[in-house]
């Protein structure tokens, strides 16, 4: 049994930053578990731009981002197992692993760091009817390929689904000398950001069908084609009659994406039905004393500056836990989700709170002209302008601790949205 004061778990954006963000505070016994052979997670493969303008104030690719956080951590000595599996892990701080190096080894962490990411929703999750053939990929399965192997896919490709991996694969193999037919969308909105829409379909002249989905996959030992067909946008379900055939080789699945929480629920973390990722306080402590989430694992991300930014925040009250000096306040409020409000993090607040925090969400559709409100008990406490929200970018509001001092016999704070929705 080895005994380490923070043990965190997954070596990507996530990881790194609540590494760093530990070693800065103070912490000198750190140990990061990676099951992949390198740090850096995701990122590794994204060899577009676009990452670190809000961390860095410019334009980096993912690889380079994540090579910023792998450099701090190697000048701080701070130690990283990689190809190492973590297995499980007990309400009491007790991780098992395994690993070709070591075998299978036992830690015993004074506060663990859960920051595993998320995985692509499989084929299996949706009942496409159709043969198991050669051709279907998820779409970060297919960047892996491209961008990390070397392989190319296929050359006539649809993509199912609108999620930025799935938008990034559209230019990419747009790049790569692919024919992208199209790009369809079971929701009446794109799930991706508006800037991906433009740059990677817009701009390349490949038609996103919104309130469209696959209905049919030709093919039995490799894709031939698939039938897309429009949906009813309250019902979701095909309309007869609107069928179009695609001939393809190749379909991209970009169809959401799981937090990897099946060790948090081994710990006997409580999971969050509207985000699948743990729930937490405004410190991101989890529902099992000194065991804190961040990341993908906690709740799916638009950009990886949040991540950041989210986990370095993870880290330090680790270590603060640590100490001794972070108390678990048993008297909170929590957070609700009102209208057009979709997974808000965290969901618990402190009724003490003593200095401000972030509270992020997604909107349950598009709204234009459109004002977020917190309301803590009865009683409306703030309020945010937006000209447009949309599922595919995250929400973020500050929430001062001023607020709970308007209405002190509060029993919930709720979020919410005030708009026509479109």
């Amino acid at each position: 049994m080895r005994n380490v004061d923070i043990l965190i778990i997954g070596g990507g954006p996530a990881g790194l930053a609540a590494a760093i963000s530990a070693y800065e505070a103070g912490c000198r016994d750190i140990l990061i578990l990676e099951r992949e052979e390198n740090l850096g997670g995701i990122l590794k493969q994204c060899i577009h731009n676009g990452f670190g303008l809000h961390t860095f104030k410019e334009e980096l690719t993912g690889p380079e981002y994540a090579q910023r956080y792998i450099d701090k951590v190697l000048e701080y000595g701070i130690p990283a197992q990689c190809d190492t599996m973590v297995i499980n892990i007990t309400p009491d701080k007790v991780v098992t692993a395994v690993s070709r190096g070591a075998g299978l080894e036992h830690f015993k962490a004074k506060s663990i760091i859960l920051a595993m990411g998320c995985r692509e929703r499989p084929r299996g999750s949706l009942g496409t009817p159709g043969w198991r053939c050669s051709g279907i990929y998820t779409a970060g399965t297919a960047q892996k390929f491209t961008n990390l192997k070397g392989l190319m896919p296929g050359k006539r490709v649809v993509i199912l689904g609108s999620g930025d991996i799935g938008l990034i694969m559209a230019r990419r193999m747009t790049f790569l000398g692919a024919k992208v037919l199209a790009c369809v969308e079971l929701m009446p909105y794109s799930a991706g950001l508006k800037r991906n829409i433009v740059q990677c379909l817009d701009d390349y002249g490949i038609p996103l069908l919104l309130s469209h989905t696959v209905v049919d996959i030709a093919g039995r030992e490799r894709l031939e084609g698939v039938t897309v067909a429009e949906v009813d946008p309250k019902t979701l379900k095909p309309i007869p009659g609107t069928e179009q055939y695609f001939e393809c080789d190749t379909l991209l699945l970009s169809v959401g994406l799981i937090p990897e929480n099946e060790l948090s629920t081994m710990a006997g973390v409580k999971i969050s039905p509207a985000t699948n990722g743990a729930e937490v306080n405004e410190n991101l402590e989890t529902s099992v004393e000194g065991i804190f989430s961040c990341g993908n694992v906690l709740h799916v991300h638009d950009l990886v500056d949040y991540v950041s930014e989210e986990s370095a925040k993870a880290g330090a009250n680790a270590y603060k836990y640590v100490q001794g000096q972070l108390s678990r306040e048993e008297d909170t409020l929590e957070v609700e989700n009102g209208f057009g409000v979709s997974g808000a993090v965290p969901q618990h607040i402190s009724k003490d709170l003593n200095e401000p925090i972030t509270i992020m969400f997604r909107p349950r559709g598009v709204f234009k002209d459109a004002q977020v409100c917190i309301d803590v008990g009865d009683v409306q406490v703030a309020t945010k302008k937006s000209r447009i929200l949309t599922p595919g970018e995250m929400v973020t509001l500050k929430f001062s601790p001023e607020y709970l001092r308007k209405n002190t016999n509060a029993d919930k704070i709720t979020v919410r949205v005030e708009a026509q929705q479109s």
